[in-house]
């Protein structure tokens, strides 16, 4: 049995984000491998 059966993929992160701490947009294909901590908040 394939032990990644039925689990889905993240979509790319769309076009146009604003990135902090970063000179150039981040692809998944980037990150692959690799520990992401991932930080949203809104602004009030």
């Amino acid at each position: 049995m394939d032990r990644f059966a039925g689990t889905v993929h993240a979509p790319e992160f769309p076009a146009g984000l604003d990135w902090l701490n970063t000179d150039r947009p981040v692809t998944l294909r980037e990150l692959r491998g690799k520990i992401v901590l991932l930080d949203f908040w809104t602004f009030c």
